[in-house]
């Protein structure tokens, strides 16, 4: 090639990139941001479970399941969400913790020789629920509800032993609860 064709091929080459790509570039649409699956900012934890106080769940939760003879029953399991959106499961899981706390753990915290630490795990979950006063359902509420009112029922039904199988389960309960209500790290 001579050297003027050359040179045209590159110049033609430079007005391309310099005139028309970035018209190109801001023509194109840009990438979709990812939205978090909760809209709710109030169905946000901001604390997470600290070592010490998970120490403490697991503790009372294996104590109480050495006299669970009931393998049958669960309260805290994927058994909730049915037919729940999933941007209410926090919702969920902060009525299940207040059923918890008002049915269960009061009755514990003024009897705490029977469990080791009580005290210190309902305060924590009281204070998760008050930091989650203002969850609310995206919208209607039936089948949150009825799944509810069912383990509510049953709670009931199974009495004492229902009680313990709840505090067997605490472990799981902090484990859906934080995983319902905590952001996902930003990739």
């Amino acid at each position: 090639m001579n050297p003027l064709q050359n040179w045209m091929m590159c110049l033609s080459f430079w007005l391309f990139c310099c005139c028309c790509m970035p018209f190109l570039l801001f023509a194109s649409p840009l990438p979709q941001k990812e939205t978090d699956v909760r809209t709710n900012h109030s169905c946000v934890l901001r604390t997470v479970l600290p070592s010490y106080i998970k120490n403490c769940t697991l503790t009372i939760a294996e104590q109480a399941r050495l006299s669970d003879k009931d393998t049958d029953n669960r309260f805290i399991g994927q058994h909730l969400y049915a037919n729940i959106k999933e941007k209410d499961h926090c919702y969920v899981m902060k009525r299940v913790t207040d059923i918890i706390m008002k049915n269960v753990l009061s009755e514990l915290k003024s009897a705490p020789g029977q469990y080791s630490n009580v005290k210190e795990v309902a305060n924590f979950l009281a204070e998760r629920n008050g930091e989650l006063h203002g969850c609310k359902p995206s919208g209607k509420n039936e089948h949150i509800e009825r799944n509810l009112k069912q383990m509510k029922d049953k709670l009931d039904k199974l009495g004492e032993n229902g009680k313990n199988k709840a505090v067997g389960e605490l472990d799981l309960l902090f484990e859906y609860l934080v995983k319902a209500c905590t952001k996902a790290p930003a990739s």
